[in-house]
């Protein structure tokens, strides 16, 4: 989607807005003991809240109104209902529908402070998408984007996962750039003002390639069971400095 209009900016602020602020709730429910299946039924009873539609429904086949992903689940988890115990990395993507725009973003936590190689994935994996986010100015293009994901997760020894890619958004869950997150600089599809954007990537401590779960045909593993961290924000290319929607850039990733 390109921005052509102050009533779909105004728009797609308030549906962002909101989309955090429902995010942010989810995180208090993020506790040893409780399961993604009760996190995710809370997302339910949020958007009812807020009058607003989970996106992912709209999702072909994909019952749920959010991703959670745990562990080596680097992304499209299912919420399932299994016990959260100390130490597990979660990842909840979440997204809505607000007055026919969607949203879509996501952040992991570690419950409880993790280990030094741990705290080394969050950190890397955040930083990664940061870096890409900056980038997202007018004159750059998508593999300049990417490339600043895997730089930044090759240099402390982990890999971005290249068969997800982040995208457009806008009247649609997924719409065009695609945007992988890996790339050579001055490559893709140029980045034009006004253009809505997800930025996202996995950074994971094993490599790229995935396995998806037998029992629910959607959650997608690291292949060896090493861990994996997902962080994503919705951004608006400017001609100077990116505008981002979805800024939780002052998160902790520590619960």
């Amino acid at each position: 989607m390109i921005i052509t209009n102050p009533k779909s900016e105004k728009t797609i602020r308030e549906a962002a807005r909101i989309s955090v602020e429902i995010l942010e709730e989810l995180k208090e429910h993020i506790r040893i003991g409780n399961t993604p299946m009760n996190i995710d039924y809370e997302a339910g009873f949020l958007c009812k809240k807020y009058g607003v539609q989970p996106a992912f429904k709209r999702v072909e086949g994909y019952n749920y109104n959010t991703c959670i992903s745990v562990n080596d689940v680097a992304v499209h988890g299912i919420p399932k209902d299994i016990p959260l115990k100390k130490g597990d990395l979660v990842s909840i993507d979440f997204g809505i529908i607000y007055k026919g725009i969607y949203t879509d973003h996501c952040w992991t936590w570690s419950i409880g402070e993790p280990d030094k190689h741990t705290k080394k994935l969050l950190d890397s994996g955040r930083k990664a998408v940061e870096n890409a986010v900056a980038r997202a100015i007018v004159g750059n293009k998508t593999g300049d984007l990417g490339f600043e994901m895997q730089k930044e997760a090759k240099r402390n020894g982990f890999n971005t996962l290249s068969i997800f890619v982040g995208h457009g958004i806008g009247k649609t869950l997924h719409d065009e750039p695609e945007i992988p997150a890996y790339g050579e600089q001055n490559t893709g599809k140029p980045l034009l003002d006004g253009m809505v954007i997800c930025v996202e990537c996995q950074v994971v401590d094993d490599v790229d390639n995935i396995v998806i779960d037998d029992d629910d045909g959607w959650s997608a593993r690291t292949v060896n069971g090493k861990n994996s961290v997902m962080f994503e924000y919705m951004v608006i290319v400017r001609k100077e400095k990116p505008e981002v929607l979805t800024d939780t850039f002052a998160w902790d990733t520590v619960i």
